[in-house]
């Protein structure tokens, strides 16, 4: 289990390091063209903020909140998956989200890594 709490300690922090800067990005003066559709950008930080805390919740006590991994793989696929495709199809260039999608690759196969060796433990899964 301490691999399991590593990685998703490791993912809360990365999260809030990469999330939370971003909140402040129209502070220096007006609209940023960065942000074209701010109720959308806004929204989607706050949510990726709030996994944050799930991912937290998970490190604390991967066996109780061990169904919440596949979410968590979900949480991540939910980027990964639209950025790469829009790579492929010319629309997004490699730059920060790009590499940001890249990271959530890599952490989406940690999860499945870490709910894979989370059934191995023998411990038994308390029902939610």
């Amino acid at each position: 289990m301490k691999f399991v709490r590593i990685i998703f300690a490791l993912a809360a922090a990365w999260g809030l390091l990469a999330l939370v800067p971003g909140l402040f990005v129209e502070a220096g003066g007006g609209p940023s063209p960065v942000i074209a559709g701010p109720e959308y950008y806004y929204g989607f930080t706050g949510l990726a903020l709030v996994f944050q805390l799930i991912f937290i919740m998970i490190a604390i006590d991967p066996v109780r909140y061990r169904p919440l991994i596949l979410i968590a793989i979900l949480e991540k696929l939910a980027f990964f998956l639209p950025v790469t495709i829009l790579y492929w199809q010319g629309r997004v260039a490699i730059g920060p989200v790009f590499f940001g999608a890249m990271v959530d690759g890599l952490l989406m196969l940690l999860f499945a890594l870490a709910w894979f060796l989370s059934r191995r433990t023998g411990q038994a899964i308390q029902p939610l």
